[in-house]
């Protein structure tokens, strides 16, 4: 039998407080924009929700994890009411606008990109056209009582606008779409020419335009490119409204949210924080049920072994009394634990010191040059990243890499004794019709059904998965099972184009550690920031106009392009400033009667003073992040101390940029 969920709005709290003088009453508004109380959701016998309990609040900002299949899609649409629960009560206050970011777009396909990101908008454009009519009736109308009371509706419909910025429409959605990663040149398309991706892109931009105070994001980052993540993070930190977030992209986590809900077996459990405070709580409290859950049993053992030797002897009422006191404990469950896969790649035999070189390679489609003049030198043992934003080639240098596509100008040449395993984004490699346990078998090489069982069960595929059809397991277990064929092929060089989608946080981490251990070569195509980051010890990236090698991870990079940019910015601004007193200089000179103003700071070399300035930027960047990490918010006195030093390095800046500029005028 089937309950309906509740829905209900919420009620102002008042709370009743006592102080020494006599009685005082205080009216507090805690407004909870949803509340969950025991959700139930079964499948067939299988029960995915099993008593989900938990609150979001203005502001909130939550991260929901959990392994692959454990019902986060489930509870969002249940929260988003496109599911029924079976039981429960689901109360959403009555103010709540609730935005749902949908897994498979549906649009019609002659609307352009514009025409429907404008769509999401209708609201603010039926206010301007309101407004706008309201204004003209008050223009023709003579009646004084109606004309004022069309001028308190006009006002109001102003401030409205005014308060949701409706008059900047068309740069609210060009900020979107340019920040998703867009070309202006694309707004006009029709829908029905952008591909799968895009389109995907176009639901998240037209959810983020709709400004709901309740947004709902699963997997919002899928088919965004670095460069578009990073700008979704600073759009989300900006936003006021709530947000529920699933992810597998851990950078993601741990910039947007301050709170994860962890669901594992049907329930939730609630952690303070982003997804690294979540492990390190979990961590702690795992070693505290641990041992709770272990001193427990001991004495439980201890019990049933004297009810055991006493139940006729002359300790009878001893051992009934313990019997009695055994059936009334409340019995400590076993901890929460998501047990990471083991995943391993077999030790590699040894190729030549260089496993791949390229010379001068070039690829274009028609007028569209993809890339030109790559030439890298991979080494053995080493680890590469090949990042890029979305359409610039990384596939297809891949694939020219290793000769699965021809390029247009260069060459490439293997070292000797290379064995390549290639991982392809699209699992192409895995028959449908075929069990899984087939599919992993290895060409020309025995391997038992045992084997290739226990193979799997390393990369997470146990039981009867293993005898699915791959047509029918999902789009985790897919990977799963073309990582466990990588590793059964027992190449030295690992190709992989985007190797972590579709495997949730905890395989992910299983991934990362195999593949640290692995003593070949490895060449990878990644959007996870953080998987770059542990795996990569160079870097291969396509930016526009050229294509760079840098030595280290992602952070090696990007604090190279902040370097790069705060340069051409001091650059510039060093000219601008230059050219303005030169020509005050000139100007000066040509009157006779001004000289050069006084100086207020020391002489010091340009050169200095900006090292000091970048020292300086450098600091107040890390007692932001340590200001914005949850931890720190937790101690009071900390979160203090830090806000003093960000203080401080701020009117440090404000002296080292006066000193700049007199630096800049005067040092001549």
């Amino acid at each position: 039998m089937k309950f309906p969920v509740a829905v209900s709005g919420f009620r102002k709290l008042v709370l009743f407080s006592i102080d020494l003088l006599g009685v005082r009453s205080s009216a507090s508004f805690q407004m909870i924009l949803l509340g969950a109380q025991r959700i139930r959701k079964n499948y067939g016998d299988e029960a995915v929700l099993d008593g989900v309990t938990f609150d979001i609040r203005p502001g909130d900002r939550i991260s929901l994890v959990g392994p692959n299949g454990s019902g986060k899609t489930t509870l969002m649409r249940i929260i988003a009411g496109q599911e029924e629960a079976d039981a429960g009560d689901l109360e959403i206050h009555r103010s709540v606008h609730i935005g749902f970011l949908e897994q498979q777009p549906d649009f019609p396909a002659d609307r352009t990109l514009w025409e429907q990101a404008e769509m999401a908008m209708g609201d603010l454009i039926t206010l301007q056209e309101e407004a706008l009519s309201v204004a003209e009736e008050m223009a023709h109308d003579e009646d004084e009582r109606e004309r004022a009371r069309l001028a308190a509706r006009y006002d109001h419909l102003q401030q409205e606008l005014s308060r949701r910025d409706g008059y900047n429409i068309r740069h609210k959605i060009e900020r979107v779409l340019c920040g998703l990663g867009f070309a202006s040149a694309a707004f006009e398309r029709p829908i029905g020419a952008l591909s799968g991706g895009e389109q995907n892109r176009l639901m998240l931009a037209g959810l983020l335009l709709s400004e709901p105070n309740l947004m709902l994001l699963d997997e919002p980052s899928n088919h965004l490119d670095i460069e578009a993540t990073e700008w979704l993070e600073d759009f989300l930190l900006d936003s006021s409204a709530a947000m529920l977030l699933v992810s597998h992209d851990r950078r993601f986590l741990d910039k947007v949210a301050d709170r994860t809900l962890e669901l594992l077996n049907g329930t939730v459990d609630d952690y303070a924080g982003n997804y690294t405070a979540y492990r390190k709580q979990k961590s702690e409290r795992l070693l505290v049920q641990q041992r709770t859950y272990e001193k427990q049993q001991t004495e439980i053992a201890k019990t049933e072994e004297f009810i055991r030797r006493h139940s006729y002897g002359q300790k009878h009422a001893q051992a009934e009394d313990r019997r009695k006191k055994l059936a009334r404990i409340e019995r400590v469950e076993l901890p929460r634990t998501i047990e990471m896969p083991s995943m391993v790649f077999p030790p590699a035999s040894r190729s030549g010191d260089i496993v791949l070189r390229s010379e001068r390679l070039a690829k274009s489609y028609g007028d569209l040059k993809l890339f030109e003049d790559v030439s890298i030198q991979i080494e053995r043992g080493e680890r590469w990243g090949l990042i890029g934003p979305n359409g610039c080639g990384k596939t297809t240098l891949l694939r020219c890499l290793l000769g699965q596509l021809e390029s247009d100008e260069g060459g490439v040449h293997l070292g000797t004794g290379v064995e390549i395993g290639y991982f392809d984004q699209q699992l192409a490699e895995l028959a449908d019709d075929t069990l899984a346990v087939d599919a992993i078998r290895p060409p020309r090489r025995e391997m038992f059904e045992q084997q290739r069982r226990d193979l799997l069960a390393r990369f997470g595929l146990t039981g009867d998965v293993a005898l699915r059809q791959v047509g029918v397991l999902s789009g985790g277990q897919r990977c799963r099972a073309a990582l466990a064929r990588l590793s059964a092929a027992e190449a030295n060089f690992l190709v992989l184009d985007e190797p972590t989608n579709h495997l949730d946080l905890w395989a992910r981490d299983g991934l990362e550690e195999a593949l640290e251990r692995f003593d070949g070569t490895v060449l990878f195509v990644s959007h996870d920031r953080y998987f770059v980051d542990r795996v990569a010890d160079h870097l291969l990236v396509i930016e526009p106009g050229r294509i760079r090698v840098i030595e280290g991870g992602y952070q090696s990079y990007k604090s190279l392009r902040q370097r790069e940019l705060e340069e051409e910015k001091r650059a510039a601004e060093s000219a601008a400033l230059a050219k303005a007193a030169k020509s005050s200089g000139s100007q000066s000179g040509a009157d006779g009667n001004e000289s050069k103003r006084k100086r207020k700071f020391p002489y010091r070399k340009l050169e200095e003073i900006e090292a000091d300035i970048f020292t300086e930027e450098e600091r107040l960047e890390q007692l932001h992040e340590e200001l914005s990490n949850g931890e720190t918010y937790r101690d009071g006195d900390r979160a203090k101390r830090v806000a003093g030093e960000i203080e401080d390095c701020k009117a440090t800046l404000e002296q080292l940029y006066a000193h700049w500029e007199e630096a800049t005028e005067l040092n001549w």
